[in-house]
């Protein structure tokens, strides 16, 4: 007997579903978030077990690794293609593994990409390393937001980065200003402190990767464009043309036509917000530093707004970047915007 399961993932707790061949309730139970009695629960129930239907959700971690380690087909849901019958009265934990079991037995469970125990970790590092740059210039941020406020004067973000606690007490301010100045700059040195070690760690692992080599020949992208780019794609495998990765690197328009009109708009958000980040600096540096794509951008501003020719930049570099990991040759700026 084939048997179907649906789990419905909660921070502390799962609902199991185990279905037949002909759509009959096997097993539907709440469990707690503990690896052992899920895979007990499974084992428990006679038949082939198909394959097992594990929401995404943020803390699948541990239960899609564990249920592959136990041995088991383990299917990762694209819960924003999941949609339910809109004509129910009632939906429930017990109603929503049932529908994922449901479309896991007919074949048409929309799944997303398991990304490899291994390369996730580098992968979630590098976001950790985002994360603090962003706490870092926060810190920046607020330095130069008192002196504004209180000398009338502005300091820059490299001018704030060198200062030490002798400048903080040369300046024309009250003893508790100089205190909160100290406060942000020594939270600042030590976020910058292990930002940069977590990029040497993450930039040790991932250097002999062929795909970031390529990537570091496209213009605009430096080392930590290039990381971001390489790890937060995966296997370029998994996208079939470079329209398809410019979506997934939210570079395309959202939008709903029919018989030529606008009728709406799709989900904007639908992708990956890093690699979005990553693409939109890329083209901001490669407007800058390269002559070519300089060209082609101010060209396109003259018919449309800034922000409009950005992106449009960013889409070039993105679709580029799809031929560059798939081919493993070096970036051709003929090529993309000739």
């Amino acid at each position: 007997m084939e048997l179907y399961t649906g789990i419905d993932l909660h921070s502390n707790n799962s609902v199991l579903l185990v279905l037949d061949e002909q759509d009959r309730t096997v097993f539907a139970k709440r469990l707690p978030n503990d690896l052992a009695a899920i895979i007990a629960a499974l084992r428990s129930c006679a038949g082939t077990m198909h394959g097992v239907a594990v929401e995404s959700t943020y803390n699948w971690y541990w239960l899609v690794d564990g249920l592959q380690d136990a041995g088991f087909t383990v299917h990762l849901v694209n819960t924003a293609a999941v949609k339910q019958y809109d004509g129910l009265k009632h939906g429930g934990d017990f109603s929503d593994a049932r529908h994922l079991a449901h479309l896991l037995r007919l074949g048409i469970l929309p799944t997303g990409y398991i990304y490899p125990r291994e390369q996730r970790a580098v992968r979630d590092l590098m976001r950790k390393r985002s994360q603090l740059v962003r706490q870092r210039s926060a810190q920046i941020l607020s330095v130069g937001n008192l002196i504004a406020r209180n000398l009338g004067t502005h300091a820059g973000g490299n001018e704030i980065k060198h200062w030490q606690n002798e400048h903080v007490d040369a300046m024309p301010l009250l003893d508790e200003q100089k205190l909160a100045l100290k406060a942000n700059l020594t939270v600042m040195r030590c976020l910058d402190e292990q930002a940069k070690a977590l990029e040497r760690s993450i930039l040790a692992k991932a250097k002999l990767r062929d795909d970031y080599q390529a990537l570091k020949t496209v213009s605009g992208i430096g080392i930590v464009l290039a990381l971001t780019i390489a790890l937060e794609t995966g296997d370029i495998g998994r996208f079939d043309s470079p329209g398809n990765f410019a979506s997934y690197a939210r570079t395309v328009d959202s939008r709903r036509e029919s018989n030529g009109k606008k009728k709406g708009e799709g989900n904007a958000k639908c992708g990956n917000k890093h690699l979005a980040w990553a693409f939109i600096e890329a083209a901001h540096f490669a407007v800058r530093y390269d002559a070519a794509i300089k060209r082609w951008y101010q060209k396109k501003c003259a018919n449309s707004l800034t922000v409009v020719a950005i992106k449009a930049v960013a889409h070039k570099l993105a679709r580029a970047c799809w031929h560059v990991m798939k081919d493993g040759k070096p970036f051709d700026v003929s090529r993309a915007f000739g």
